[in-house]
């Protein structure tokens, strides 16, 4: 099938939700990236190989983020849009604690806390985008995930541009502070997701299913599991 153009795609408020929650989520690892280590130097006196290892221990909560949230969205699959809004709370939070950390040993505690938010947040989500498109338009996910490769590459891009100059004009702490709050005030957004799961399929998948045949492996295992509901249905 035609996949939906991707400027329809972004103009879909739903889409267009997630896609502002995997950026916001990004900012604040995009953001402290190119600025942490300058301040850890001056701050704290901190040595190369304490610089150098910032972000090491940040990885094991990521890891166990998506596990986490695997874990929960199999046994509660119409809360994604909640274990979205958790991370971004805990982004935020993590976000502020920053600035008032005065050792290597302080610090990679929230760190580490907006590593395990942003997993969350991405392994909630993403889902969630192939799911819309299913729902509300032609289930192709070329253009959908290219908007979310979007999101990120926003963030990403921003960081080395606009946080120096945050830094330099405000100052470090107002930089994560007004991350944090981003993030925050960003999390009620995704309430806006919370009626997803109960959307049905668009007429353009039910065609593929049921209309045209199974083109596809995940077509193939619609068409099965429909096929096995209807013969539980038969006397």
């Amino acid at each position: 099938p035609v996949g939906t153009p991707i400027h329809r795609l972004m103009v879909d408020p739903y889409i267009a939700v997630v896609a502002g929650a995997l950026t916001t989520c990004n900012i604040p690892l995009a953001f402290l990236e190119p600025t942490i280590a300058n301040w850890m130097t001056e701050s704290m006196g901190a040595s190369e190989w304490e610089v150098g290892l910032t972000w090491l221990p940040a990885f094991f909560p990521h890891v166990l983020g998506v596990y986490v949230t695997v874990r929960l969205a199999a046994a509660y699959p119409h809360l994604q849009w909640f274990y979205g809004a958790l991370g971004m709370a805990i982004i935020g939070a993590s976000s502020c604690l920053v600035p008032a950390c005065r050792n290597f040993g302080q610090v990679i505690i929230p760190l580490c806390g907006i590593c395990f938010g942003i997993a969350l947040v991405d392994t909630a989500l993403l889902p969630t985008l192939a799911f819309l498109v299913d729902v509300r338009h032609v289930s192709v996910y070329g253009s959908v995930y290219a908007i979310a490769d979007i999101s990120y590459s926003v963030a990403y891009a921003l960081g080395p541009i606009v946080a120096g100059q945050i830094v330099h004009t405000m100052g470090f702490a107002q930089l994560n502070l007004g991350m944090g709050l981003a993030n925050v005030l960003y999390a009620p957004v995704l309430l806006f997701l919370k009626n997803v799961c109960q959307m049905k399929p668009s007429h353009s998948e039910r065609n593929i299913l049921l209309e045209e045949g199974p083109k596809g492996l995940y077509d193939t295992i619609k068409m099965e599991e429909r096929k096995g509901v209807g013969k539980s249905l038969r006397p």
